[in-house]
């Protein structure tokens, strides 16, 4: 039985949200903590499909205290998603984190348990991840299970009270970390920060819809690491029309494979893989060359970054 708090994201899909609640079953945890919006205006059928999603959670048939947040209006990915998750992170000191549409390897599990405890009082980390978009190819001769990133992968995830404190879903200091260059030094190049610069500007100003880019940010401005598995743990099985940033099928990241991680083998330093993440910019977060507007840009960077809902 999983000694560590689960906190469900869900929303308006009942068939992701029944595989993952069943991979959630199957871990066995002593508490479950449920969070879900309310049906959008004017979208018919949704109401249905969100009381779906809330009935599912309710067939829960082991040993659990359920304790659930729900909105009865809709508040958006930004908005759920973060007071959800102050709501959750109030009442434990850490969590295992799950939306409606990642389904976890069993052994992601006890990877995110046994790490949380490992780094529990350990400020430099602020997260502990199930992704790896690399392709195995791509990967890293390393004896690790794990490696430390400054990338804040959030398809199934893992953190403590301790982090999450420093989270500001408005990223009030922003415009003052900006003048300042503060943030400049964690990037490779200046395309990077650029980049990133442009995407935290829209954030602040109200433009984006995602609670994750703030998240990221967070870490960020503590010079925070993430930890991330060195095989894929989570698979996003999301990628459709009635997703809001993971609509394309055929996205290389839909439905990842999962694999086993095995007895962790830690890391000798605590340091950003910098060659990794540089990989990571390459292959993930870089728009493409050939595109030739801003717009489709933003477009890829947010579908492959963002909240998955």
């Amino acid at each position: 039985m999983l000694e560590t708090p689960i906190a469900l994201i869900i929303f308006n899909r009942p068939d992701t949200t029944a595989r993952v609640f069943e991979s959630i079953r199957a871990a066995g945890p002593k508490r479950l903590l449920v969070i879900g919006d309310g049906p959008r205006n004017g979208k018919v059928g949704e109401l249905e499909q969100v009381q779906q999603c809330r009935q599912i959670v309710e067939s829960v048939d082991w040993d659990c205290e359920v304790t659930t947040n729900y909105s009865d209006v809709n508040l958006g990915c930004k908005y759920r998603v973060a007071s959800g998750l102050d709501w959750a992170f109030s009442l434990v000191e850490s969590l295992i984190i799950l939306e409606d549409d990642c389904l976890p390897h069993p052994s992601f599990f006890g990877y995110c348990e046994q790490l949380l405890d490992r780094f529990w009082n350990d400020d430099r980390v602020m997260m502990i991840s199930g992704d790896n978009f690399q392709h195995p190819s791509e990967r890293l001769a390393d004896d690790a299970s794990y490696y430390f990133s400054r990338w804040s992968h959030i398809w199934g995830w893992a953190s403590w009270r301790r982090a999450w404190q420093h989270f500001d879903v408005e990223i009030e200091t922003w415009p003052e970390r900006k003048l300042a260059g503060d943030l400049q030094t964690i990037f490779d190049s200046n395309e990077e920060y650029g980049h990133w610069a442009q995407t935290l500007d829209r954030q602040h100003a109200g433009e984006i819809d995602t609670w994750d880019f703030p998240w990221q940010y967070a870490c960020w401005e503590r010079q925070g690491l993430t930890i991330l598995p060195h095989v894929n743990l989570v698979s996003n099985i999301g990628f459709r029309e009635d997703g809001t940033h993971t609509q394309d099928p055929a996205s290389h990241l839909a439905d990842l494979p999962v694999d086993e991680i095995g007895p962790l083998v830690h890391p000798n330093k605590i340091e950003p893989n910098r060659i990794a993440d540089r990989l990571t910019w390459e292959r993930i977060f870089c728009p493409p060359r050939t595109v030739p507007t801003p717009q489709p840009k933003r477009r890829w960077f947010q579908r492959l970054f963002s909240s998955s809902r």
